[in-house]
């Protein structure tokens, strides 16, 4: 890929991001990641509650590739593998053909949304499992093995794997990002806002087929992992493994395309240690597990995230006290306000824009901040609403 047409798809690739995560709220982190992920030419798995627009944010990036042939399905436990890779061509059946019909079926697409992909049926295991991991479909007549042309599959749930059947497909989902519902009451009255009247056409940006697949397959491998990288990812496994959180050979090896695909969509040759932030996505099991992950990523290249997480401690300790008051009278709630939550949550929120200026400055991700931020807020909006009765939509200011 010449340089000029590299610069171009991360270019345009970079707008289409900055479209959606304009459009999606508090969802930032996660275009970017989901871009990252396709860039890689690996799988991810939105992990969320139902009406956090899971479904709406995969189908409006993989509708982005112009020229790809996109297929989408809801999985079931009834779901079978004809249903998801091609049904049996009944004309030719009459014939006395035993053939199946691939068009518009995951054989022939280049990009996958899969939901409630954990409910995927024990019949139609085996074959997603080869359509994920080896692009590959074994016909159901027992012919050749057939290669299919899929660059990534975006997948969504609402909970996680509860069998052995599912797990062996999450373990294939080399990123996990999870959502819940925005925390931010500013962005919640906006969301509100945005459902009354017409809104104008959004931007829409788009990067061609044949660019993304040249990316996936020369741009992004070009990309150079230096030695101080190594280093520390080393350390990272080194440090996780000391907490009793152990990854697969095999997802430290494919994380590093991701490391290599975070630095292409920012236009650079060489993988920084800003790259390195994408990693919180990819090695953790279960969500508990996330934040400990989380931590020892940003000790390594954050230290403002990691200032940010700490001060999230603090205002979830604040909201913990919050619930533990309910039924108190208003009095005992205005004193604990003047004594406890005024300062501590205006200083954290003080605290946080200064990070972010720091983070913005540096030229480092606000990605945490910015949900601690929203978290502040929203806890603030709590304490304005439940213990001073005040309603928090009309105040601007902090406490």
């Amino acid at each position: 890929m010449e340089a000029q047409d590299a610069q171009d798809t991360a270019r345009r690739l970079r707008a289409i991001g900055d479209e959606l995560s304009d459009r999606f709220y508090e969802r930032a982190d996660a275009v970017r990641t989901l871009v990252v992920t396709l860039l890689a030419g690996q799988h991810s798995l939105v992990l969320g509650p139902p009406g956090t627009a899971k479904s709406e944010l995969a189908r409006e990036l993989t509708g982005r590739v112009e020229g790809a042939s996109y297929w989408e399905i809801l999985l079931s436990k009834f779901t079978a593998p004809t249903r998801m890779f091609g049904p049996i061509d009944v004309a030719a059946l009459a014939r006395g053909e035993y053939r199946q019909v691939y068009d518009g079926r995951a054989t022939t697409a280049h990009i996958a949304f899969i939901d409630e992909i954990f409910k995927c049926s024990t019949a139609a295991l085996n074959e997603t499992l080869g359509f994920l991991n080896e692009r590959i479909y074994h016909p159901e007549n027992g012919g050749e093995p057939i290669r299919c042309p899929l660059i990534g599959a975006i997948t969504a749930s609402n909970e996680l794997p509860d069998g052995e059947d599912s797990a062996a497909i999450y373990d294939r989902l080399l990123v996990r990002i999870e959502v819940g519902y925005l925390e931010d009451p500013s962005n919640f009255a906006a969301l509100v806002r945005s459902a009354v009247g017409r809104p104008a056409a959004p931007a829409r940006t788009t990067v061609e087929l044949a660019a993304l697949r040249h990316a996936v397959s020369e741009g992004v491998p070009a990309v150079e992992v230096p030695d101080p990288i190594v280093d520390a990812v080393c350390t990272l496994r080194a440090a996780l493994r000391r907490k009793e959180l152990v990854a697969s050979d095999r997802r430290w090896r494919q994380a590093v395309g991701l490391l290599q695909a975070s630095a292409f969509l920012d236009g650079r040759p060489a993988v920084g240690e800003r790259d390195l932030s994408v990693l919180t996505h990819v090695l953790w099991d279960s969500p508990a597990q996330r934040p400990v992950v989380e931590r020892e990523v940003l000790q390594l290249v954050n230290p403002d995230a990691k200032e940010a997480l700490d001060l999230a401690d603090t205002i979830e300790e604040l909201e913990t006290q919050l619930d533990a008051m309910a039924g108190q009278s208003r009095e005992a709630l205005s004193e604990w306000v003047i004594k406890k939550a005024h300062n501590r949550l205006a200083m954290a929120g003080k605290r946080l824009e200064t990070l972010r200026e720091e983070a913005v400055g540096a030229g480092r991700s606000t990605a945490t901040i910015d949900r601690v931020t929203g978290r502040q807020r929203a806890v603030r909006a709590r304490v304005l609403t439940e213990a001073l009765g005040v309603d928090a939509s009309t105040v601007r200011d902090r406490l």
